[in-house]
């Protein structure tokens, strides 16, 4: 998982069978790559994913990943991009159910009237990224 402003705590609560370990070596370097996705998205670096979800998750979460860096979709966009048009519904909850947030760049889909939408970690976040992406 990937993702901003979550605790240990918050981790046990998404993962309650899971194990949280100390970052080590590899894990730092991990990190390092994160952050440089945050801060030189037009750099993403070529981190291995390891993402679960349906066949439809899947292929929004690749969609996604098809996005230009400064570029949005619509949910719109995305559905048929996928074969899928009128699951547009279907298309935002794929893309809320990503797990790794900026590697799979969800923050790049908008509403067809070109406001925001939604985003895990607040509007204000989702603006600075698309900011940060269109200053590059």
């Amino acid at each position: 998982r990937l993702s901003f402003d979550e605790d240990e705590s918050e981790l046990y609560r998404r993962f309650p069978r899971a194990s949280i370990e100390p970052a080590d070596p590899a894990m730092a370097e991990l990190v390092a790559g994160a952050v440089e996705a945050v801060e030189r998205p037009d750099r993403m670096p070529d981190l291995p994913l390891d993402v679960a979800g349906t066949a439809f998750q899947q292929a929004v979460w690749a969609e996604l990943r098809r996005i230009p860096v400064g570029e949005t979709r619509s949910y719109a966009d995305i559905a048929a991009a996928v074969g899928k048009p009128a699951a547009v519904r279907a298309a935002g909850s794929a893309n809320g159910a990503n797990n790794v947030a900026v590697l799979i760049p969800c923050h790049r889909v908008i509403r067809t009237d070109g406001s925001l939408g939604g985003y895990a970690y607040g509007l204000e976040r989702k603006q600075a990224l698309l900011d940060r992406e269109k200053a590059r």
